[in-house]
């Protein structure tokens, strides 16, 4: 399955951005621009981006054409078709950044998600976040192997883990301290659907974590691309006897379901 559009974080300070329109709609991009540290900018002025909030149909029209003919890239507010980006709903806690987005088919809906998520994501997650940082040199001292180093954070930060990101835990330092090095885990699914859907919860999160993905060949795509980019694929009739160290997952099929 194709993304509909790729997601991504762009640094504004102090950069160009184009905004056309009054009233509330323009006003509230400008803000968000401005909390953003964007330079906000006319539609003569050089830049890459472009923000038309602008209600009349025929000028927002000429407008999103005379800036695309540029080369700029143009969200046209409450004009999904039109848009080369959106602007996500948005979540924050210090440096971490939620983002949801519908692609401009529904900012009621993206709205009503980051409600939900204001209520879920705990007011200390920027400080976890930024413990996680300061500890990069002691982390990388105590676990030298990149993939130890990341199946040991994985471990501490999963449900119910010592920096469980849910429960408001922030002590890095003190989880480092006593961090051991993760012990190789292989777990093996027999799937009985080929919609990633239907996966259950402890098959996700062993997807997500994997290292390594051991799959027989009719296992679609579309369940693979549940594991992490980085993680290995390997197609292959049976497990390895020796699969090696690290987190693997064996995914075969049952069609007789």
């Amino acid at each position: 399955m194709s993304l509909a559009s790729l997601p991504l974080f762009v640094r504004l300070g102090g950069r160009p951005v184009i905004l056309l329109g009054e009233g509330e709609p323009a006003e509230a991009k400008r803000r968000l621009l401005e909390r953003a540290g964007a330079l906000v900018v006319g539609e003569d002025a050089q830049a890459a981006l472009a923000i038309v909030a602008i209600e009349d149909e025929d000028e927002a029209q000429a407008a999103i054409a005379r800036l695309k003919a540029r080369g700029v890239l143009v969200n046209a507010v409450d004009r999904p078709a039109a848009c080369d980006f959106t602007l996500p709903a948005i979540v924050e806690r210090g440096p971490v950044i939620v983002a949801i987005g519908t692609g401009g088919v529904s900012a009621g809906l993206a709205a009503a998600l980051r409600q939900r998520l204001e209520t879920i994501l705990p007011a200390g997650l920027g400080a976890l976040a930024e413990g996680l940082y300061a500890a990069r040199a002691g982390l990388r001292a105590r676990f030298p192997d990149g993939a130890q180093r990341r199946r040991a954070i994985g471990a501490a930060l999963s449900p119910g883990g010592a920096l469980d990101p849910l429960a408001g835990h922030t002590d890095v330092a003190g989880w480092l301290a006593g961090a051991a090095r993760p012990a190789a885990q292989v777990e093996a699914f027999v799937l009985t659907s080929t919609d990633p859907d239907d996966l259950t919860l402890r098959q996700a999160r062993a997807l997500a974590a994997a290292d390594r993905v051991y799959h027989r060949a009719d296992v679609p795509p579309a369940i693979l691309d549940r594991a992490r980019a980085d993680a290995v694929r390997i197609e292959s009739d049976a497990l390895p006897v020796e699969p090696g160290e690290g987190q693997i997952v064996d995914l075969s099929m049952d069609h007789r379901a």
